[in-house]
């Protein structure tokens, strides 16, 4: 199974894969508006880190055509106005306005002497983001399956496969290569509330792709991880601290915490553009907190009445001391994470 969560159409428009469908049916919709690009990162049409940073920097190729501007001043000066309401989408994840923070260097080129040519170079940057994630993801995919064994059982956490990239994945894309390459792998996927993207979205990608799973309560991770049938648990980051500690999806500081309890490795998978050296912790990072009605009445489930009190964090912070190891492009990072982590970002900025 291969095809791109987001990408660019011959009509100009961003096409994506309307996550909210899934597993139900596989739609999807097109925008020819970067506003329209910026509601459908915030209402989770499109999710995962990576994949809202592509999103995202589609949704500036957009603006770049949108602009009513024929000098290169004003058309930049419409893009700073559109780089605004995309940063502001989701602030978590930092892949989505360091995508469009790039997108504004491109256009700031002084290479442009028209606005026509700032708009072609602005849609080859983004389709070259777009092919430099699937690279990406097949490089992390490549190092983390030397992680797995034959016959292990893997606790995944939310959703980080081909759906929460542009193609392939993070850390179920690890789990998916070491399936590629023969091994024997089952998964645990927890079912990752109030969205259930564990339930959805991960169980339909191993669904296509036949790796071995079963969904399991999130509050059930404890319990099969005592019995001994887990081996790794692995999950994905949405922004990365300079000293390793990992935002993700709400619930991955608990199952980290559980991990070391009993003594199973815990592992982090994310591309280099996923880490903040500017946050020195995990504390510093903020953290979205998404409608309440997402707890309250669940893809318009009423589970209680509208007036009960509710909150709803879509992120959390696991500390890098519970995490055994950082999976990225350019290899297996193993604490202390502080150094390495920097040398890492470092190395994969060079290549670039």
């Amino acid at each position: 199974m291969s095809m791109r969560t987001v990408e660019w159409t011959d009509q100009n428009r961003v096409r994506m894969i309307d996550q909210r469908q899934v597993p139900w049916q596989l739609a999807f919709v097109e925008y020819n508006d970067f506003r329209e690009v910026a509601q459908a990162i915030s209402e989770m049409v499109v999710r995962g880190a990576p994949a809202i940073g592509v999103a995202a920097a589609f949704g500036m190729v957009l603006a770049g055509y949108q602009a009513p501007a024929m000098d290169v001043g004003s058309l930049i000066e419409y893009l700073e106005v559109a780089a605004v309401i995309l940063k502001k989408a989701r602030p978590t994840a930092v892949n989505l306005a360091w995508a469009v923070d790039h997108m504004l260097t491109v256009a700031r080129d002084d290479i442009y002497d028209r606005a026509a040519d700032v708009r072609q170079g602005l849609l080859e940057a983004a389709q070259r983001l777009a092919d430099a994630d699937v690279a990406t993801n097949k490089q992390m995919a490549t190092h983390g399956a030397t992680l797995l064994n034959n016959g292990d059982t893997v606790l995944h956490h939310c959703n980080t496969g081909m759906l929460a990239t542009v193609d392939f994945g993070t850390a179920l894309g690890v789990i998916r290569m070491a399936h590629e390459q023969g091994k024997s792998i089952h998964v645990l996927l927890d079912e990752t509330r109030p969205r259930l993207q564990g339930a959805r979205l991960s169980a339909w990608e191993c669904e296509e792709l036949g790796i071995p799973y079963d969904i399991i309560p999130d509050t059930a991770a404890g319990y099969y991880m005592r019995r001994g049938e887990i081996n790794v648990v692995m999950f994905g980051a949405d922004r990365v601290a300079a000293n390793g500690d990992v935002v993700n999806k709400i619930g991955s500081y608990q199952i980290a915490v559980l991990a070391r309890e009993n003594r199973i490795p815990c592992y982090s998978v994310f591309p280099t553009s996923t880490v903040d050296l500017r946050m020195k912790n995990g504390d510093q990072i903020p953290i979205e907190q998404r409608s309440l009605d997402e707890v309250r009445a669940p893809y318009g489930c009423n589970i209680v009445p509208d007036h009960y009190h509710a909150r709803n964090p879509a992120f959390d912070v696991t500390p890098q001391k519970y995490l055994s190891g950082l999976v990225t492009e350019t290899g297996i990072i193993l604490p202390p994470f502080g150094d390495n982590l920097e040398r890492a970002v470092r190395a994969a900025q060079q290549r670039v």
